[in-house]
């Protein structure tokens, strides 16, 4: 594997110096042979070092499975919570998180926010002890959801995203330019905020916050450089279907801010929650978020979209290619590096406060490979809350990829770690995936696509590694598979994401966690999937 290091990130004495492996000056160290190609290959736990794993438990939900799975380090299983029976459309992404007070936390909502969207919280047993449903003809629910501690509140609600149905003719009151599209019927993405009571108290939208340069008669007309905190309408083709596909983002108590995804144009934008949100008034709370408080008040990945660095190029044959100032392809997962939800993990965690993003790379010029990459935005600690643009941190062309997609790109002086694999088909998840910094240092990966979890140092040698064994729904069978064949295709065996649980979690006090047998053992319907 190998691993891109700007600087160390962390503070001295936690991680040795020697982890950085590409520096400024170009030094290039590979730490482990090239990776190799299989057809098929056994499924669950691949590879274990328990000297420098971090030693925990790990929880996924298969996206075509019928459980959300909780292993420990030998790939056993210590504990299922079963999907409901209803929950049988192919197109959920069921992403369940434990909270610290034992109860599992899920989701059921389909990609394109279609339907509404059920968000359930469920004991250890199974039993459903409370449920919100994104009823709201308006408003659908979709993907990514968390509860959080809102610090105005002194209490727990939920944040969930959420995609709103908006005609023809509202998007082109916003200065969406007609000759780009016949019919601009979309869905532009937001977040809605509920307490436990089902009540709306904070609600932002992708909406309020666009400029365009193309009519000057109509609102959010400027010019698309100089207006860093909105997104511009107009660009690429225009805006559609679901304008920013957010399928991730992220809350900070500390700083009361929210990192939201935007996968559909490869960049990630900071909002200011707190700024915009009135405890116990919610119109008020609304009225701010999409007001000019709500804009953005940092953005990263595709600074080609607010024209403010160079965007990606290739020649005709492809033989000459350029990434631009573009950092990221077809992003997800965007994060805060902290001790995860609710204090899932005993930290402090190396890099906190800094951002971790999956780059997917479904959509760059040139090689395609998929990338794990730290970024520290600031000016000062965390705590303060000062976000250097990027455009002012610079560039610096610098090696990327590995084997024969190793090539220079302009890369943010504010990356600081960044792991790919040597090459291309080491990890590669085109769609969904997920990364998880740990208190030793390491990074828990999840390359959705294929079920692949696996554990990386900070100087980029793998040791933990596991294949989701649990397979596609035939006429809403469950399949769960020792062997995985290339036949699996690209969603088989997908997982949206992953987490790590510390032994010491509360919301593991008083568990029990008995080691009950591999997935494949303790199904006994387990088969092999021939070639």
């Amino acid at each position: 594997m190998s691993v891109v290091a700007r600087q160390t990130p962390y503070p001295v004495g936690a991680l040795p110096v020697a982890m950085t492996v590409v520096t400024l000056a170009g030094v290039v160290k590979f730490h482990s042979p090239m990776a190799y190609e299989a057809f098929q290959g056994p499924t669950e736990l691949i590879y274990h070092d328990p000297e420098r794993a971090y030693q925990g438990y790990t929880m996924f939900t298969p996206s075509r499975g019928r459980n959300t799975y909780l292993i420990d380090m030998n790939g056993e299983v210590v504990h299922t919570w079963p999907i409901p029976a209803s929950w049988r459309d192919p197109e959920i992404r069921e992403n369940a998180r434990l909270l610290d007070d034992g109860m599992l936390a899920r989701s059921e909502t389909v990609a394109d926010g279609s339907t509404p969207g059920t968000y359930q919280l469920v004991d250890w047993d199974g039993a459903v002890v409370w449920e919100y449903v994104s009823g709201r003809e308006d408003l659908s629910g979709h993907h990514d959801f968390r509860f959080i501690r809102n610090p105005k509140l002194g209490q727990r609600t939920l944040i969930y995203s959420a995609t709103r149905e908006t005609p023809h003719e509202k998007i082109l009151a916003l200065g969406a330019d007609p000759a780009f599209r016949e019919s601009y019927d979309s869905r532009p993405d937001g977040l809605v905020e509920v307490d436990m009571d089902g009540n709306v108290v904070w609600e932002w939208n992708i909406s309020d916050h666009v400029v365009q340069d193309f009519d000057p008669n109509l609102p959010g007309h400027g010019v698309v450089s100089e207006h860093p905190g909105k997104l511009d309408i107009n660009f690429g083709p225009g805006v559609s279907g679901n304008w920013i596909h957010m399928n991730g983002w992220d809350f900070n108590e500390v700083l009361d801010h929210v990192a939201i995804n935007n996968s559909r144009m490869s960049e990630f934008y900071v909002v200011d929650h707190g700024a915009t949100f009135v405890p116990g008034d919610p119109q008020r709370s609304r009225e701010l978020a999409a007001s000019d408080a709500g804009d953005f008040i940092y953005r990263w990945g595709n600074p080609c979209v607010s024209d403010t660095g160079e965007c990606p190029s290739m020649t005709a044959e492809g033989f000459t290619t350029s990434n631009g100032h573009q950092q990221v392809f077809f992003s997800h997962d965007i994060q805060w590096i902290d001790d995860g939800d609710f204090g899932a993990l005993d930290g402090p965690v190396p890099g906190e406060g800094h951002f971790l993003i999956f780059n997917n790379g479904a959509r760059q010029p040139g090689p395609t490979f998929s990338s794990v990459i730290e970024i520290d935005p600031y000016d000062g600690p965390m705590e303060n809350g000062i976000y250097v643009p990027a455009a002012v941190a610079g560039y610096e062309p610098m090696p990327v990829g590995g084997g024969m997609s190793r090539q220079t790109q302009n890369v943010s002086r504010q990356v600081v770690w960044r792991f790919h694999g040597v090459s291309p088909n080491s990890f590669y998840s085109p769609y969904i995936s997920g990364a998880q910094r740990l208190p030793n240092g390491n990074t828990l990966v999840c390359s959705g696509a294929h079920g692949h979890i696996f554990e990386v140092t900070p100087e980029g040698n793998v040791v933990w590694e596991y294949i989701n064994p649990v397979g596609d729904r035939l006429e809403n069978d469950r399949g769960i598979y020792r062997t995985m064949t290339d036949r699996a295709g690209e969603e088989f065996n997908s997982i949206f994401k992953c987490q790590r649980y510390a032994p010491d979690y509360p919301g593991l006090n008083g568990k029990d966690l008995t080691p009950r047998g591999k997935i494949t053992e303790y199904f006994s319907e387990a088969v092999e999937l021939k070639p």
